[in-house]
């Protein structure tokens, strides 16, 4: 006859039946098994999933200075943004190319807000960079076969030609501070030489490159401004 036990009397029975073995000697002692733990959730998970205290910082952004508007400060030939810069100007001179240098150019979307004219943009890149081009390349044909061996050792900016050029000017709608003539120095060869910058202008109290090898060109060509041995001298000359 069988009889229909419950699982609470057959747990009973059973830890009983283990307690008699093991009071009995030499009786084989049946192992325990540890109860199966659920994982543990990592910390850093557990906290993602509660909400964070007090407001989540923003997230950072680079702001291009082109995008801000001008200010009155006159910009430093001595900073460490402007000699980075100037680095980049000289990687384009010995590359011949003008990506590498486009960091020392003028920002086009300050140009945009500089020139009251229509089109700026496009007359930023087709005709500015354009020629920005050309001059880069004239200038890395000026070093030549040293052009890889040559370096620079620095820009010469006379802090007293730096003149600010009124709104209204030469079809600006913005003022701002013009620099003639700074002179790039560099060596080539065992030898100093430099050529000139014809013209920098600033955007928020920063020198930028406007016209490498010339403000105004006898046709659609590169030039170098004024290469000489040594350090050079520069000129003044009120242009905008």
């Amino acid at each position: 006859m069988l009889v229909a036990l419950s699982a609470a009397a057959v747990l009973s029975i059973g830890a009983l039946v283990g307690s008699m073995r093991a009071a009995v000697p030499g009786a084989p002692s049946t192992p325990v098994r540890a109860a199966r733990s659920q994982p543990s959730t990592p910390a850093s998970e557990s906290r993602s999933a509660v909400a964070p205290k007090g407001p989540t910082p923003p997230a950072q952004h680079t702001i291009s200075q082109g995008s801000l508007p001008q200010t009155h400060a006159y910009p430093s030939g001595r900073t460490r943004e402007f000699r980075a810069l100037m680095a980049s100007l000289w990687e384009g001179i010995v590359r011949g190319a003008v990506a590498p240098a486009l960091p020392a150019f003028f920002p086009k979307g300050a140009y945009e807000q500089l020139k009251a004219i229509y089109g700026a943009g496009s007359d930023w890149t087709n005709r500015l960079v354009h020629d920005y081009r050309l001059d880069l390349e004239a200038a890395h044909s000026l070093l030549g076969r040293d052009a890889p061996r040559a370096h620079l050792v620095g820009v010469d900016v006379s802090a007293s030609y730096g003149h600010w050029v009124p709104p209204g000017v030469c079809y600006n709608s913005v003022g701002y501070y013009e620099m003639p003539n700074a002179r790039i120095v560099y060596s080539s060869g065992g030898r100093i030489r430099s050529l000139g910058i014809a013209s920098m202008i600033s955007w928020r109290g920063v020198w930028y490159v406007v016209h490498l090898g010339a403000i105004l060109r006898p046709s659609d060509s590169g030039q170098v401004d004024s290469p000489e041995p040594g350090r050079g001298s520069s000129q003044y000359s009120g242009t905008c």
